[in-house]
């Protein structure tokens, strides 16, 4: 029976267990001594300790640089919200601009003597375009103001002049034209003619 050198070196093994030995150079193994083995675990335990607190040091950094990303992008989508919906505003009351000259214009012809004698059923369909156009900008946000005998307050209307009339001196007497205002804010200031003083 033949054997392959690999089972001729296998059976050589088992016949003569000391042949097999294993050669030891030096510089495979590191004995150690017991005050050399404590003193190199004290330095390996040193430098995992630099370690940890390097890797620690590097969290806290990226920690923070992630924490300020974090507050810089909802910082800006906060911004960016504000500035479209200043946008928005602004749009809105520039459409709001060019409307208000045309209740203007309807305001007038009501209050002139020749609307009375207009056919009724032509001035009920100008009225109701008036009142479509005043309840689109209601739905806007936007209200008229400006109403007879109230008390004149700078900051909402114009003076354009003062007239004899009843009622208490430097309130609002004759409404010339409407004031407009969204949110607070005043579109276009009302024009009034006030009460004189009476002295």
């Amino acid at each position: 029976m033949s054997l392959s050198k690999k089972d001729e070196k296998k059976s050589d093994l088992t016949k003569n267990p000391e042949a097999t030995q294993v050669e030891i150079k030096e510089g495979d193994f590191e004995l150690e001594g017991e005050e050399n083995g404590s003193a190199t675990l004290a330095n390996k335990l040193k430098k995992l300790r630099a370690e940890l607190e390097k890797c620690k040091e590097e969290k806290r950094e990226y920690l923070v640089g992630w924490q300020r990303c974090k507050a810089d992008s909802i910082n800006a989508r906060k911004e960016a919200a504000s500035i479209a919906e200043r946008v928005g505003n602004r749009a809105r009351d520039f459409l709001v601009e060019d409307i208000i000259p045309a209740l203007d214009s309807f305001d007038m012809a009501i209050a002139s003597d020749a609307w009375a004698q207009m056919d009724a059923n032509w001035r009920t369909g100008m009225e109701n375009v008036r009142a479509q156009l005043i309840t689109a900008l209601l739905n806007q946000g936007v209200t008229a103001y400006a109403e007879i005998g109230d008390a004149f307050d700078p900051t909402l209307h114009e003076a354009v002049q003062e007239i004899d009339a009843d009622g208490e001196s430097g309130s609002v007497a004759r409404i010339l034209r409407r004031g407009y205002k969204s949110a607070g804010n005043i579109i276009r200031p009302a024009q009034v003619a006030i009460v004189a003083h009476k002295e």
